[in-house]
């Protein structure tokens, strides 16, 4: 017997409410677009079907495409006893292996394309032995070990979105999705850096827990292609019947701008290839490398006392700890000093410590990032020279905020941050001050605003902080000093272990991709 509830999470079957679906087709009209030809690739049971027919019942042609057998039988009768003289064809076909250049081609401009595709993962969809995915899951074609780190996981809605508006090159058309939020950004993101022909762009605010029951940030995103060449920005409304747009982003100088008119004011404050702000260390199995002190004791998160060398252990703090600005009250057991180290050294060089790690070995060793293939034992990522800097400044890459924290040594020992976190090394206090002053002032603070899409799932990364040129601020608010360029120089030197420390990037540049093919090229992962 099918399981309902595991048949909506493979299909992403979340079906539009009428009442939407006529809202969408309302400001479709406002536009004073008016389709001869509307196409639903992924209909469902027919709701926007019907608004469509409703609002714009001179269309000469209305295709539905729908691959679940019952909901295409539940639109046709919908359509035969609500709309028995409209030329309207419900079809059962899978969006993946349909010839959609041949069914576009058919039809006449203007052409509408509408709906709601499939609110899921590729990754979901394989974790549930589904078939209903594209052939080709590595969507952009990623390189090395971005296909391996999650960046190769995408939402189908945005593959079939993707698909839509490239049908709809050189022709007279306008798309009109609903979809997550964060999806309507990649797939202008995606259409901007193709140069995708786009007369405008728009971008909807709606109540997904209102109409769907899903705690996420949804939209819908809106596209007019009649163009010969493509606009770099897309308006922002706070509702479906909003009139006046309260933001605009863009793509500028190949970043995606979170806000056009705030990035203009900083925009020379914008730096390229810079690489100074680093994750923290990742490990993937807390239990064992995370420590706690309990009555002078050292104690793993499975309970158990440990007893190993003090120089593997480094007081350490996490996202939440830098949020609510707590001292560090925990240990991380780091193995190696960089990531050309291999922890067997620890054998000779700190036995208990190899011992227990070796104890725990079956946890190390079954840790599910594809990162640990091929890599020594009981590796961790993103150390380096900068892990052990005794001043830090940091700031979460999980709470939605800018805020930043000082960080100096504790108990004589220099603080390690996990992966949750991202930090700029400093080699004295008199460096950690000036940095601090630099990244909280007001400048500092607007440019990256002008990035940073606080809706994203982490909206601080590398990348973002990276962006900002510290000597250009320096110079900007007076602090041009050597403290200044030491921390400068240190956003463009390329440390030893820069290639791995990019597998750890959310949101890899191009220009990161491609540094990273030729690393795998020459051999170095």
């Amino acid at each position: 017997m099918r399981d309902p509830r595991r048949h909506k999470v493979e299909y992403g079957d979340f079906q539009t409410p009428i009442d939407l679906a006529r809202e969408v087709c309302s400001l479709i009209a406002r536009t004073g677009f008016h389709p001869a030809s509307i196409l639903e690739p992924t209909c469902g049971t027919g709701s926007f079907l019907r608004a469509s027919i409703e609002t714009f019942p001179e269309a000469v042609r209305v295709l539905g495409f729908e691959i679940n057998p019952q909901y295409v039988v539940q639109a046709q009768q919908t359509m035969a006893v609500e709309f028995p003289q409209a030329p309207v064809v419900v079809s059962q076909s899978d969006f993946f292996v349909t010839r959609w250049s041949e069914v576009v081609a058919l039809l006449a401009d203007p052409i509408l394309v509408i709906g709601n595709p499939p609110w899921v993962t590729n990754s979901g969809l394989g974790a549930l032995g589904s078939k209903n995915v594209p052939t080709k899951s590595n969507l952009d074609n990623l390189n090395g070990i971005d296909a391996l780190t999650g960046k190769s996981n995408f939402d189908i809605s945005e593959w079939v979105i993707r698909k839509n508006l490239e049908w709809l090159q050189d022709r007279h058309g306008m798309l009109a999705m609903l979809c997550k939020t964060t999806v309507a950004r990649k797939i202008l993101l995606y259409a901007w850096q193709h140069d995708l022909k786009m007369e405008s762009a728009s971008l909807y605010r709606l109540d997904a827990e209102t109409f769907f029951a899903a705690a996420v940030d949804a939209c819908l995103l809106v596209i007019k292609t009649h163009a010969t060449d493509s606009i770099k920005e897309c308006k922002v409304f706070d509702s479906l019947d909003a009139q006046i747009p309260t933001n605009v982003f863009g793509f500028r100088d190949g970043m995606l701008i979170a806000n056009i008119e705030l990035f203009e004011k900083w925009r020379r404050l914008a730096g390229r290839g810079l690489k100074g702000w680093r994750s923290g260390i990742k490990h993937d199995c807390s239990k064992v490398f995370e420590l706690r002190l309990d009555n002078d004791r050292l104690m793993n998160g499975l309970g158990q006392p440990v007893e190993i060398e003090s120089q593997v252990i480094f007081p350490m703090l996490k996202s939440s700890d830098l949020a609510m600005h707590r001292k560090p009250h925990r240990w991380m057991i780091v193995p190696q000093k960089t990531m050309d180290d291999d922890p067997v050294h620890l054998e000779l060089d700190a036995p208990r410590t190899w011992r227990y790690l070796a104890a725990h070995s079956q946890s190390l060793d079954s840790r599910k990032s594809a990162i640990y293939r091929n890599r020594p034992r009981f590796s961790v990522f993103g150390v380096g020279g900068y892990s052990f800097a005794p001043y830090k400044v940091a700031i979460s890459g999980l709470y939605k905020k800018l805020a930043f924290v000082q960080i100096e040594p504790a108990r004589g020992r220099p603080v390690v941050l996990d992966d949750t976190c991202y930090f700029f090394p400093c080699h004295s206090e008199e460096e950690s001050d000036l940095l601090y002053e630099l990244v909280t002032s007001d400048p500092a603070q607007e440019f990256w605003s002008a990035l940073v899409f606080w809706d994203a799932k982490r909206p601080i990364t590398a990348q973002l902080l990276n962006a900002l040129d510290l000597m250009a601020l320096a110079k900007h608010l007076g602090k041009e000093c050597e403290v200044a360029r030491a921390l400068a120089e240190r956003q463009i030197v390329e440390y030893r272990e820069g290639a791995y420390q990019r597998l750890l990037f959310r949101e890899t540049s191009p220009v990161y991709r491609a540094e990273l093919a030729t690393d795998e090229s020459k051999g170095n992962l």
